[in-house]
């Protein structure tokens, strides 16, 4: 888990993210140019750009040629198909698709790093050019289960938006800690009760706060998702933005509040809202729900130029996050860096598109199964906290090569 790869750290209530809307409705004073849209079902129009035509070969494979050979990987079955198989291939807007590729560039995987400078001479391309040269050099394997079933669940996730200060005070209690010193003389570490509960343990933390929020599920949202952003006021009454990133955990299993509700007996309904409902009625019970679960993330400061204000956060493959265009995966199912057809039809979204695997989660676990970086702020966070539904995935895979 690295940066916002431990976003996947998954809850459970519907499936590995339902409470990713816990602190939409206690997050305020939030800015609305730091938000993101989340990309949603409408296809987008083409781009139009320069031709490059001739500055890149480009030859389409043979519709007749024979398909390679099935290729297999520790946890998934990649079976080879002809590309026109492949859904909505004519309709997605590869331009975002081609900045998410550009960034998987600054750390490709060895397949794919002889074609960085061919991706990067074609972001000057138009969609219908990038496409074909896309077709020409990758060869589309539909993802399957060993026992050969080629559906799977896509969830997703984002970052947070969160208010804080550096000092304590006015409702602002609630700690966010850098990574204690003691933190790998002892695992597992204290559980999150005990951090929230015994003064010897708070006083080894005191000179550990980042910043300091005013809401707890706030902060156990921030702690699921691996990574936030915070609007921060500073002592001298300066407010700037900053992200705080995954750094460690205090090594105690995840359990999801959801499941708890559930197996208590407390509601039915275990998605957000029925959360929601339950929180608002039991508010006296809040701390009960949350130290539920013991797992504790500590965070690093990173500041949050307008450039990197721009993409998410660090993925596991060490490059930040397209909005729309990254995805945490498997990764005994699919490698960093690979590009991958994503289809899915849901209540939430319908998506066919082109994203890059460049994240991974301790939910996101089977052949197919993928978690879509939706963003951050509150549209985003929306979006995150209903996506649930079924997933269909074709890895591309360099032309001539047979594994990795």
């Amino acid at each position: 888990m690295t940066n916002a790869n431990s976003a996947s750290n998954n809850i459970s209530p519907i499936g590995a993210r339902s409470l990713r809307m816990l602190s939409m409705a206690a997050i305020v004073g939030i800015l609305a140019a730091c938000s993101t849209q989340v990309p949603l079902d409408e296809p987008s129009s083409p781009t139009t750009r320069p031709p490059v035509s001739g500055s890149i070969e480009v030859l389409p494979p043979d519709a007749n040629e024979p398909l390679p050979p099935a290729i297999q990987q520790a946890k998934s079955r990649w079976v080879p198909v002809h590309w026109s198989s492949v859904p909505g291939l004519e309709q997605d807007n590869l331009a975002d698709a081609w900045n998410a590729w550009i960034k998987s560039c600054g750390r490709p995987p060895a397949p794919f790093a002889q074609f960085c400078s061919e991706v990067r001479r074609m972001s000057l391309a138009s969609t219908e050019e990038q496409r074909a040269w896309m077709v020409s050099r990758f060869q589309p394997y539909r993802v399957e289960s060993l026992d050969g079933n080629p559906d799977g669940m896509l969830t997703s996730y984002f970052e947070p938006m969160l208010e804080g200060t550096r000092l304590p005070g006015n409702g602002y209690s609630i700690p966010l800690y850098k990574s204690p010193a003691s933190l790998g003389t002892r695992k597992p570490w204290f559980s999150r009760q005990q951090i929230e509960t015994s003064p010897q343990v708070q006083a080894e933390l005191q000179d550990k706060v980042i910043a300091w929020v005013n809401d707890p599920v706030d902060a156990m949202v921030l702690h699921i998702q691996g990574s936030g952003r915070v609007r921060i006021t500073e002592p001298d009454g300066s407010v700037r933005l900053i992200r705080v990133a995954y750094a460690a955990t205090n090594d105690h299993p995840y359990k999801s509040i959801g499941r708890w509700l559930l197996d208590q007996g407390l509601v039915r309904d275990a998605t957000w809202p029925g959360i929601k409902a339950w929180i608002a009625a039991n508010p006296s019970r809040v701390n009960e729900l949350l130290w539920s679960n013991p797992r504790y993330v500590f965070f690093k400061e990173e500041p949050l130029s307008p450039l990197d204000a721009e993409f998410g956060p660090n993925g596991a493959q060490g490059v930040p996050l397209t909005p729309g265009r990254s995805i945490a995966v498997d990764r005994a199912s699919i490698p960093y860096g690979t590009p991958v057809w994503m289809s899915s039809t849901g209540p939430t979204v319908q998506l066919n598109r082109l994203v890059m695997a460049q994240d991974t989660g301790s939910a996101i676990l089977g052949a197919v199964r993928a978690d879509y970086f939706a963003g951050w702020g509150h549209e985003a966070g929306d979006f995150a906290g209903r996506v649930k539904q079924p997933l269909r995935l074709w890895v591309l895979w360099p032309r001539g090569v047979a594994k990795r």
